[in-house]
């Protein structure tokens, strides 16, 4: 059976691509503070209080102890919630190796916090340590960049890659050959039997998401292709991490990065997470794009500040204040561009233009989600923000393709008697396996898989 549907691009987030790295990759992971930091603040909120109780807990704590740290019954809220609620945040921490099940003096069943998570989390909180690879001291900087710089430089680099996503084949724009790898290696793009390159149906639903989700879904695969570089992959997280506490317009010293750090410094160059003016200063400069990396999927306030450039009509028709050419491709997969003027274009939403997105296998939501995110800041005084003609229209142009249901069966006809007919019909309802019946055309329809049985049945019914 085939059905028609759209294949949502999923990306993980910052515990479930834990929870998909060995025991042992974890364990090294946690040997940093900022990665204990880091994980833990993304944590469920009642994770963390498991955590903190046991911070300065030695011994394994007891299994039935630990069932009475759930929160506390408020009125109106389900005990069952509440319970579902305590195994997740126990089974979080199991999966990501924070703490271990274990055997007390007793032989019962108890918990323990990982020592590695322990210690090196205290750090982090309290304080002491060794101070940071990238802490390093460092004289003014006769080029100091400030936010804006950052900023521009940011999401040029970032509309590079996105812009060479929309086209691929027509090798505008130049991109580095670790983003390329990074977006074949995604199934963002692909490549034809002429081996050019053309967009895939993931490539088109990854350009509507927002920039944080964009960012955070190319880093984890770049990431799962760093050992194929020859490049450490506990390294590479721990130096993301590092970042991701960063302070946005401060230069940070290069001394005492090995090469496998150079090199990945010089990849996120390329991606524009940082800014290096040339690799002799000996300094950098992380944008907004790093801030928050690990928190991409829950937090869009990674995003660097843009102004809203569409203004959408109820008859349809969108009007872009725009001339970023990768903005009018954007909007050319969903509408169709009816005109075009020194600072704005005009497009119209219409069934096949939407049905073209659909087929790409992107959903009207994220089509509606896109419009909201991009809505000129006047469209903010209507609600809602996306006129509600224009939303539900989209939306009911997708359900036209759920209408129908495709069986793979096989067609019975031209009985030479009601009787035989019903004999038959109700022989295969009765073993699940009838799709269709019409008794006044004496026509029937089984599935393929219930062919075999059928036909056993009639040729038995025969000899009788």
């Amino acid at each position: 059976m085939s059905t028609f549907g759209t294949q949502t691009l999923t990306c993980k987030n910052l515990q479930d691509y834990l929870r998909s790295l060995t025991k042992d990759v974890l364990d090294r992971l946690y040997r940093h503070p900022a990665t204990c930091l880091a994980v833990f603040r993304e944590l469920p909120e009642l994770s963390k209080q498991f955590i903190l109780r046991l911070l300065f807990v030695t011994r394994p704590v007891p299994q039935v102890l630990l069932a009475t740290w759930k929160p506390q019954h408020e009125p109106g809220k389900d005990l069952g919630d509440i319970a579902a609620e305590h195994r997740q945040g126990t089974q979080v921490l199991l999966d990501m190796a924070i703490w271990q099940e274990v055997n007390d003096h007793h032989g019962n069943l108890a918990i323990r916090l990982s020592n590695t998570f322990r210690d090196n989390l205290k750090v982090a909180i309290l304080g002491g340590g060794k101070p940071w690879t990238m802490s390093a001291a460092l004289d003014s900087d006769p080029h100091q960049r400030d936010v804006e710089f950052l900023d521009k430089y940011a999401m040029d680099r970032w509309e590079s890659v996105l812009q060479f996503l929309v086209q691929p084949g027509q090798g505008q724009t130049a991109i580095s050959r670790d983003a390329m790898r990074t977006l074949l290696h995604a199934g963002l793009i692909e490549s034809d039997e002429s081996d050019n390159m053309q967009i895939t149906s993931s490539g088109f639903q990854f350009l509507l998401l927002d920039t944080a989700s964009q960012v955070w879904f190319f880093i984890l695969k770049y990431l799962e292709t760093v050992t194929e570089r020859g490049l450490s992959l506990v390294a590479c997280l721990t130096f993301l991490f590092k970042l991701s506490f960063s302070i946005l317009g401060k230069d940070y010293s290069m001394e005492g990065m090995d090469n496998e750090l150079l090199t990945f410094l010089q990849h996120l160059r390329e991606f524009g997470l940082v800014y290096l003016r040339k690799r002799s200063s000996g300094r950098f400069y992380p944008t907004r794009l790093a801030l928050n990396i690990t928190a991409g999927q829950n937090k869009g306030n990674i995003d660097v500040p843009k102004q809203g450039y569409l203004v959408i009509e109820t008859n349809y028709r969108i009007y872009a204040y725009t001339v970023s050419e990768l903005q009018i491709a954007l909007l050319s997969i969903f509408s169709d561009i009816e005109g075009r003027f020194p600072n704005m274009v005009v497009t119209s939403v219409s069934r096949g233009s939407v049905r073209r997105a659909l087929l790409k296998g992107i959903g009207a939501e994220q089509i509606i989600s896109f419009l909201r995110q991009h809505c000129h800041p006047q469209m903010f005084k209507n609600n809602p923000v996306v006129p509600r003609t224009v939303a539900d229209q989209i939306k009911l142009w997708e359900l036209e393709r759920e209408r129908l249901e495709f069986n793979e069966g096989v067609l019975y006809k031209d009985f030479m008697s009601v009787h035989d007919f019903s004999l038959l019909s109700n022989f295969a309802s009765s073993k699940g396996v009838l799709i269709y019946s019409d008794e006044k055309q004496r026509t029937m329809v089984v599935t393929k898989k219930g062919h075999p049985a059928i036909k056993l049945f009639w040729k038995e019914a025969q000899a009788k």
